[in-house]
């Protein structure tokens, strides 16, 4: 299992659209994939969970990935997570 703490940075974080790419990109891999706040950690492969979930820019969450493929996954979400 891999983890890092992250600061998101996307202007729309709350919408729809990215939150629905999120999940695209995570259902990508076979490593479980979860987003980690201060009190909730929601599967990042499930695109109810995501939407209950508050990602707005400058928000610190934790991306955590476990499975075969978790390091790019770890670096995919991040990287989605991070994106101007």
């Amino acid at each position: 299992m891999k983890s890092e703490k992250v600061t998101v940075s996307l202007s729309d974080a709350m919408e729809a659209r990215p939150i629905a790419m999120l999940v695209q990109i995570a259902s990508n891999y076979r490593s479980s994939v979860y987003i980690a706040t201060e009190d909730k950690k929601i599967n990042a492969k499930s695109i109810m969970g995501m939407m209950s979930l508050r990602l707005i820019s400058g928000s610190d969450v934790e991306v955590i990935a476990d499975g075969e493929d978790e390091d790019k996954a770890l670096v995919d979400v991040k990287r989605f997570l991070c994106a101007s």
